[in-house]
């Protein structure tokens, strides 16, 4: 069972602190009977005199988004809102902020989608944004608003729980098993290859295979390197204020065959090198 309190960290986000700094974000917890599916709802508003563009290494995680965008000085009731299921970014997600705007969003836990539509299996969804009503077709026109017209934090959290409930979930015990499995490489540093996951569940690598595709929405490799790129995102902005990382050792440490490797994906992803990255970040 999950924690019931949602996750501090901020992996994942590029230059935390600058995102911070221009935004008020938050993290809830959902309805109990959802936290077993749930990582957290997240609450985004912000008013922004220039524009301000925000990256994000996604999880491998499948999220629902309520956003709503408006013009500085406009009433709020102006801006229609809109809602997405959101599957797994393969890439660097960039999203614009400017003027004014509100977002709303639920983070499942990396399998944790499937049991609410059980109809596709969430590798449909992969690389891939598309409207609200295209996976819950049942959904009514007034739930954007429902969602992100309440003033308060716990009242745009109950309508996100209404929502959810009233879509499942429905029991899975392959996608507990998906749950646990991606869990264990999050926490276990041990698991650096997809050989020694299927050992530890007791799977061939390709039943591994099919449980991610259907369950997770990308393969077991991809979810290990990208836990990696997020532990090394880390380490380079904690190395902005603490001093200069070992980039061997950690690249060891993360299970790559050596630094360049590592240096050869973060570079990828981020569009800069990690000790370029750890430099920009550090700077006033």
């Amino acid at each position: 069972m999950p924690s019931s309190a949602p996750r501090r960290d901020t992996r994942g986000i590029v230059d935390p602190a600058e995102l911070l700094s221009r935004v008020r974000f938050r993290r809830h917890t959902p309805a109990p009977e959802l936290r077993p599916y749930l990582e957290h709802y997240w609450l985004i508003d912000w008013e922004l005199p220039e524009p301000y563009a925000t990256h994000v290494v996604p999880h491998p995680s499948v999220n629902v988004v309520f956003q709503r965008y408006g013009a500085l000085g406009a009433p709020a009731a102006a801006a229609d809102g809109t809602a997405e299921v959101s599957g797994i970014g393969l890439d660097l997600f960039t999203q614009k902020l400017a003027e004014t705007g509100r977002v709303c969003g639920v983070q499942f836990r990396p399998g944790g989608f499937r049991p609410f539509a059980p109809a596709w299996p969430v590798s449909a969804w992969t690389g891939r944004r598309v409207p609200l009503t295209e996976v819950f077709p049942d959904t009514g026109p007034d739930l954007p608003s429902a969602v992100l017209s309440p003033d308060t934090d716990h009242a745009r959290v109950a309508a996100l729980d209404a929502f959810l409930l009233a879509h499942g979930p429905t029991p899975d015990p392959a996608a507990d098993e998906a749950m646990r499995l991606v869990d264990l490489v999050r926490t276990d540093r041990m698991i650096r290859k997809v050989s020694r996951l299927a050992s530890a569940a007791g799977l061939s690598a390709r039943s591994l295979q099919r449980l991610f595709a259907t369950h997770v929405g990308v393969g077991p490799k991809w979810v290990i390197l990208r836990y990696r790129l997020h532990e090394a995102l880390e380490r380079a902005e904690a190395a902005g204020e603490a001093g200069a990382v070992d980039w061997a050792a950690l690249a060891a440490e993360l299970g790559y065959s050596d630094q360049a490797h590592l240096v050869r994906d973060f570079t990828a992803t981020i569009g800069v090198p990690p000790t370029a990255y750890a430099r920009g970040v550090s700077a006033p």
